[in-house]
């Protein structure tokens, strides 16, 4: 698998493949939250390309003390296969590069198996609540119909 940048033309194969994972919920706009990675002077999306597919994708960017991972997807049938691995060794490179000292990322209460891959990297439980807020009405009123 090569990992590099998404490029712009594949926003809409990333946002399907996020489709596939189910890790679009109504209330996120994935092809937005993509577009604003890759434009972000502290961001961007890396794409797991095998052949001339993309086969996965990592969000990575920090906010200059933390990284933050997002919407990692490996397409289901490539998953347990050390795709998902090697995004994220891909993502935590990314970030050392840029100076970022610790790295965190948010999983859905009761994912039990995503929790578990990401122990098996090493990462652990940080006794933090995670609390949000959206700022465009719109949106919100989506997560409370969701």
């Amino acid at each position: 698998m090569e990992i590099r940048d998404l490029r712009a033309d594949e926003v809409d194969l990333a946002v399907e493949l996020s489709s596939r994972c189910d890790l679009v919920r109504p209330w996120n706009e994935p092809a937005g939250d993509l577009v604003r990675a890759l434009t972000g002077s502290t961001s961007t999306v890396l794409a797991g390309i095998d052949g001339d597919a993309l086969v996965g994708t990592a969000m990575v960017g920090h906010d200059g003390h933390r990284g933050w991972v997002y919407y990692l997807a490996v397409t289901p049938d490539r998953q347990g296969k050390g795709w998902g691995r090697a995004l994220m060794s891909a993502a935590e490179d990314w970030l050392r590069e840029r100076g970022a000292p610790k790295v965190q990322l948010m999983v859905r209460d009761g994912n039990e198996a995503v929790i578990g891959f990401y122990q098996s990297l090493g990462y652990s439980n940080q006794g933090v609540a995670v609390l949000g807020r959206f700022l465009d009405p719109e949106l919100e009123a989506r997560r409370r119909m969701g």
